[in-house]
């Protein structure tokens, strides 16, 4: 039924770009790099990221998200709500468990500008359920999570962006210092590329440092799809990963 449903989205964002491609700037991803872009989805757009991905955690576990998205609909030009859903499967030894992972809730706002050396700069703001969603996804709390986002135009094709933030895992009390830093390549019009660094420093443990890069594809001014892959730079992390991804969006209101 997911497939089903993934595959009508895609058609009826096909469909609806043709319509409206000519309006706006070309579309906005906070995909596929771990950087959140600070750019407002436009008012009365809905903006529909999906990832499909493969995470190898070591050689005994191993998770697939079929697929992650987030929905985004723009209110103005400074604010826009945000949902987040996910549909996986994690394999860990033998044993496979699938199912959705709580819903996440929030909203992103522009804050700045860029001028001069002042940066884009946005704010996000999400609160993951406790309970909405698969049971054995489910955690004991709510978790909330932010981040600010800012982002440096160096040339007409090569952009400088970075996160910071912090995220609690729903278990405990415990939270997690978020940053990212990706560096991003307009090779055409059409195709662009960005390597970042990533990581998370919980407040408990050892910090998780991580890579990746990837290639974006512009079919149109709304329609986008994209491939990246990452490896971990510690002990404590993910092994590697490989995802795919198709973004697009279309207007709600003439």
């Amino acid at each position: 039924m997911a497939k089903y449903l993934t595959l009508l989205m895609i058609c009826l964002g096909a469909i609806t770009c043709k319509l409206f491609g000519q309006e706006l700037p070309s579309i906005q991803l906070d995909r596929p790099d771990q950087t959140e872009c600070p750019f407002i989805t436009p008012k009365n757009y809905i903006q529909i990221e999906n990832g499909f991905t493969l995470e190898n955690k070591d050689k005994n576990q191993k998770t697939f998200y079929y697929p992650s998205s987030l929905w985004k609909f723009g209110i103005n030009e400074k604010f826009e709500l945000r949902l987040i859903t996910g549909l996986i499967s994690e394999k860990i030894n033998r044993t496979s468990t699938t199912g959705f992972l709580p819903i996440s809730f929030g909203f992103k706002t522009a804050l700045f500008e860029e001028k001069g050396l002042i940066p884009k700069t946005s704010f996000i703001g999400h609160v993951t359920s406790s309970k909405f969603g698969s049971k054995e996804f489910q955690t004991k709390y709510i978790k909330p999570s932010f981040r600010f986002l800012m982002q440096h135009t160096l040339t007409n094709k090569i952009t400088l962006a970075y996160n910071l933030g912090a995220e609690w895992n729903g278990e405990n009390a415990n939270h997690s210092y978020i940053y990212t830093l990706t560096t991003g390549f307009s090779i055409t019009k059409k195709i662009g590329f960005y390597t970042e660094l990533y990581g998370f420093i919980p407040t408990e443990n050892k910090a998780d440092h991580r890579f990746d890069g990837g290639f974006t594809y512009l079919i149109n001014n709304d329609f986008i799809i994209d491939i990246s892959g990452g490896l971990g730079l510690t002990e404590n992390t993910q092994k590697n990963y490989i995802a795919l991804g198709i973004s697009y969006r279309f207007k709600t209101t003439k």
